[in-house]
C-alpha cells in the first residue's frame, strides 16, 4: 500500500506501453511539432522579409521627372542641384539608361528600345539620419522643376508593414491552433487509455490508491510520450528547413525562409510547449474521467 503511494513506477503499469493509445500521442505531438516548425520559420521569414523591404523603402525615395527631350538634362540638373542644398538629403542620383532598362526588364523583357521611348527621368534620393521635409520638398520641386514628382515610397511601405503584422498574427493564430489540435487528439488518447482500464482502475481503488496517484501515472506517460514525439518532430522538421533549397536555387522565391542565429533555437523550444500541452490535457482529462467512474 504504502509503495503504491510513493513511486510512480507501478502505476505507471496502468497505461499500456503501446497499443493505439502510445502512437497516437506520439504521432500526434511529432506531426503537429513538425508543422510548427514550418509555421515558425515562414512566420519568421516573412516577417524579416517584409521588414527588409520596409526598412530599404523608407530610406529612399524617388523623383520622377517628366519633360520634353530638350528640356530633361536642364530639369534633371536643376533637381540635383536642389536635392544638394536639401537639409536630410544624403545622396541623390539620377539612374541611367542601363538602370532604367534593368528596372523594366521584368515586365516588357531585353529587347525594349528604351532610347525610342519617352521614358521620364527617374532620381535615386537616399535620407539622411535627421530625415528630410517631404511637402517642403514638394513645393521647392513644384517651384523650380515643375515636371518633377516626388514619390517617398509612402504607399509602398504601408502595406509591407501591414503584411508583416499580419503574417505574425497569422504565425501566432497558426501555433495556437496547432496547441490546440495537439490537446485535443492527447485528451482522446487520455479518455481511450483511462476507458480501457476502467476495471484496473476500480482495483487500484479498492487496495487504497487515490485518484490524484492513478492520474499522475496517465500524467507521467503521456507527457513522456508527447515530449519524445515532438522532439522528434521538431528535429525532422529543423532538418527539412535545412534542407531547402537556396534563395539562388529557388529563383529568389525562399530568400529568407528559415532560422538565422539564435533562431535555430526556437523550434527547440516546441517538444517544452508540446509536453506541458500534453500535461494540462491529460491531467483534466484524467481527473474528469475519473470522477465518471466514482
Amino acid at each position: 500500500m504504502d509503495r503504491l503511494r510513493t513511486t510512480d513506477t507501478p502505476a505507471d503499469r496502468v497505461v499500456p506501453p503501446s497499443g493505439h493509445t502510445a502512437w497516437l500521442t506520439s504521432f500526434t505531438a511529432g506531426a503537429m511539432a513538425f508543422l510548427a516548425v514550418f509555421a515558425l520559420a515562414l512566420s519568421m521569414a516573412s516577417g524579416r522579409l517584409a521588414d527588409r523591404w520596409s526598412e530599404a523603402l523608407s530610406r529612399t525615395a524617388t523623383i520622377r521627372i517628366s519633360a520634353p527631350g530638350e528640356q530633361m538634362e536642364a530639369q534633371t540638373r536643376a533637381v540635383l542641384d536642389l536635392l544638394a542644398t536639401t537639409p536630410g538629403v544624403a545622396r541623390a542620383r539620377a539612374l541611367s539608361d542601363v538602370e532604367q532598362r534593368a528596372l523594366l526588364e521584368p515586365w516588357f523583357g531585353p529587347d525594349l528600345p528604351i532610347e525610342s521611348l519617352a521614358l521620364p527621368r527617374l532620381i535615386e534620393v537616399t535620407e539622411g539620419d535627421g530625415g528630410y521635409d517631404a511637402e517642403g520638398l514638394r513645393l521647392r520641386l513644384a517651384a523650380e522643376a515643375p515636371g518633377a514628382v516626388l514619390d517617398d515610397h509612402t504607399r509602398w511601405r504601408r502595406p509591407l508593414a501591414v503584411a508583416a503584422g499580419r503574417l505574425r498574427l497569422i504565425g501566432t493564430v497558426s501555433m495556437i491552433l496547432i496547441g490546440t489540435t495537439m490537446a485535443a487528439m492527447i485528451t482522446l488518447a487520455a479518455n481511450a487509455a483511462l476507458a480501457s482500464n476502467a476495471q484496473v482502475i476500480r482495483v487500484l481503488r479498492l487496495v487504497g490508491a487515490r485518484d490524484a496517484f492513478i492520474a499522475r501515472a496517465f500524467v507521467r506517460r503521456f507527457t513522456l510520450r508527447a515530449f519524445a514525439g515532438a522532439l522528434a518532430g521538431a528535429l525532422a522538421g529543423m532538418l527539412a528547413v535545412a534542407l531547402l533549397p537556396s534563395a539562388d536555387a529557388a529563383g529568389g522565391f525562399l530568400t529568407g525562409l528559415g532560422f538565422h542565429g539564435w533562431g535555430w533555437l526556437w523550434p527547440l523550444v516546441l517538444p517544452f510547449a508540446a509536453a506541458g500541452v500534453a500535461f494540462g490535457a491529460t491531467r483534466a482529462a484524467a481527473l474528469a474521467k475519473l470522477r465518471e467512474f466514482q
